[in-house]
């Protein structure tokens, strides 16, 4: 029993040393690591090797799983561009398995883990983020083989339990079962431990204690590669439909591969013998089963991908026809696009989503403004009027509804898991919410003051009305400048394009005002209330100005 509990906990430290080193190479790559994924992905061919290169580096094909995910779900990529790099993450991932192989087994690398771990404890005294997130990353890889050892010494030698030994080899002696049984065992734990790194190496721990012969060992590693989709799904099952289709995607692929590779189980194990034989990787015998189930991992997924790379438009053809547009426009508007829990464990993702995010919800806040517009233009329209008042005060209600959730949703990141810079967006981005918020705020007043213009019988003039029109025009090139700004926040070198829109709004707002002025002095008409109601409407749109320029004033202060 202490055997076991004593391997659990070695399992439990290797998946954290991986998780640790993951989360330590993301922090170091940090908005580098986004941009890279984001722009090299033109052609299938480059998003495969973007999905190799990322996933060897991060050792989590998982991390880069769940990453391609949201950013097809925060509109980064497409599907198709997507659908490559996943390919690409599946090849990637089988470095960790060379890495365990090659390491892991033919040297006590845990000797060594100590003295590592002192190097990244003395690098995590740095005032520099840099060094503390490298420092992260030299513990994690640390306690990954640390806890590797922990689990060779602590798998019971079964020579001693002779019926324990028999029993698991009777599982082994019924042909194509045998290996079905182990492909759904390598599947399940992989569910289980989600991560198929982490149960590739508890497959090999297992087969060089001579638990299980090679063949069912590849059958395992097959099983593993069906059971790390499950992560993408689950980190899916919360998103928009793209999200859940660029999962499903990553499932079709790997359950693709599995069914060939099953129907030529004998021949293709004898092909990996041949190419660990051809490269002279032979040599030791207890080293050669390893290096073969490391050949297996590599060659399934690489002629996997060389295959159906020529087949991505039908594979996205299969998840859209498989998972429909359900929601209508209406729908679409009241709830978050591109953020969800589901995807908060990767930090520095959700910082690229929620950008996305308030970008969308500020394109929300200007179509408020195309409202305002024909709320003025038929305020005398009962049913007109009726039919905008209801639209800005859902509006407003709207603006509410995804200012809580975005700031809940950056309130719940993890900072410590996150860049300094990224830190810095996440604090401006809350402030652009609430400011973003208010713009909603400002169509319902407008809605009010008109209301109760309608209600005192008063009607704006053919002069009020083209003022109040061009008032508007001023304030949506306004609302142009800002999302330009918040969409480009992260290359913007000045603001002067929201500086000019808020000058020409408070000009606009003086002008109409002298105007104003300047015609009751002139005329004995007592329309006091109607120029109280049009200046009042000048002066929240007015105001609107003032919270966009107070938007981009935020984006221009980050680093």
């Amino acid at each position: 029993m202490l055997q076991f509990l004593t391997l659990f906990g070695a399992l439990g430290m290797f998946l954290y040393g991986m998780n640790m080193m993951s989360s330590g190479l993301q922090k170091a790559a940090g908005a580098g690591l986004r941009r890279l994924l984001a722009k090299l992905t033109s052609s299938p061919l480059k998003g495969v090797l973007t999905g190799v290169g990322i996933t060897s580096v991060i050792q989590s094909s998982s991390a880069t799983t769940v990453m391609v995910v949201g950013f097809v779900n925060a509109g980064l990529l497409t599907l198709y561009q997507a659908i490559g790099v996943i390919m690409g993450a599946n090849i990637g991932t089988t470095v960790t398995a060379w890495i365990v192989s090659v390491f892991g087994f033919k040297f006590d690398i845990s000797t060594l883990a100590v003295p590592i771990m002192a190097i990244g404890f003395i690098l995590s005294l740095s005032k520099k983020a840099k060094r503390r997130d490298i420092s992260e990353m030299i513990i994690g890889f640390a306690l990954l083989f640390l806890g590797l050892a922990y689990m060779k010494s602590s798998v019971p030698d079964l020579s001693e339990n002779p019926g324990i030994f028999a029993f698991i080899q009777g599982w082994s002696g019924h042909g194509i079962w045998s290996v079905l049984l182990f492909l759904l065992f390598g599947t399940l734990l992989t569910i289980v431990l989600q991560s198929s790194s982490a149960t590739v190496a508890l497959t090999m721990v297992m087969m060089s204690m001579g638990w299980i012969e090679f063949p069912m060992a590849a059958a395992m590693v097959l099983g593993e590669n069906i059971g790390t989709t499950i992560t993408a799904n689950i980190a899916a099952a919360v998103g928009g439909t793209q999200a859940k289709r660029a999962a499903l995607a990553h499932t079709v692929f790997n359950v693709f591969g599995v069914i060939w590779a099953v129907a030529l189980f004998g021949p293709f194990l004898r092909l990996i013998a041949w190419i660990v034989s051809f490269l002279g990787l032979d040599g030791d015998p207890a080293q050669t089963p390893l290096y073969q189930l490391s050949m297996l991992h590599t060659t399934f997924n690489i002629i996997n991908t060389s295959i159906l790379i020529w087949f991505i438009p039908a594979i996205e053809k299969i998840v859209c026809s498989l998972i429909h547009e359900k929601e209508d426009e209406d729908a679409k508007e009241q709830k978050l696009r591109y953020i969800h829990a589901g995807l908060i464990s990767t930090p520095e993702l959700a910082v690229a989503e929620a950008s996305n995010e308030v970008a969308r919800f500020a394109i929300l806040m200007r179509k408020g403004l195309g409202h305002i517009r024909e709320a003025i233009r038929g305020a005398d329209s009962e049913e007109v009027f009726s039919f905008e008042k209801k639209k800005l005060v859902r509006y407003e209600e709207i603006s509410d509804n995804i200012e809580m959730q975005i700031v809940s949703f950056l309130n719940n990141l993890d900072k410590s898991a996150m860049s300094e810079e990224s830190v810095s967006r996440t604090r401006g981005m809350m402030r652009i919410v609430g400011e973003l918020e208010s713009l909603g705020d400002s169509g319902e007043a407008i809605g009010r003051i008109l209301t109760q213009k309608n209600e005192n019988g008063k009607h704006f003039s053919p002069t009020h009305l083209e003022s109040l029109m061009e008032m508007v025009d001023t304030v949506d090139r306004g609302f142009e400048a800002m999302i330009h700004n918040i969409q480009n926040a992260g290359s913007i070198h000045d603001i002067d394009n929201a500086i000019k829109a808020e000058v020409d709004i408070n000009a606009k707002r003086d002008e109409c005002r002298r105007k104003e002025y300047a015609d009751i002095e002139s005329t004995d008409d007592d329309n006091y209330f109607e120029s109280l109601f049009y200046l009042s409407v000048v002066d929240e749109l007015e105001r609107m100005g003032d919270f966009m320029i107070n938007i981009s004033q935020a984006i221009g202060a980050r680093p």
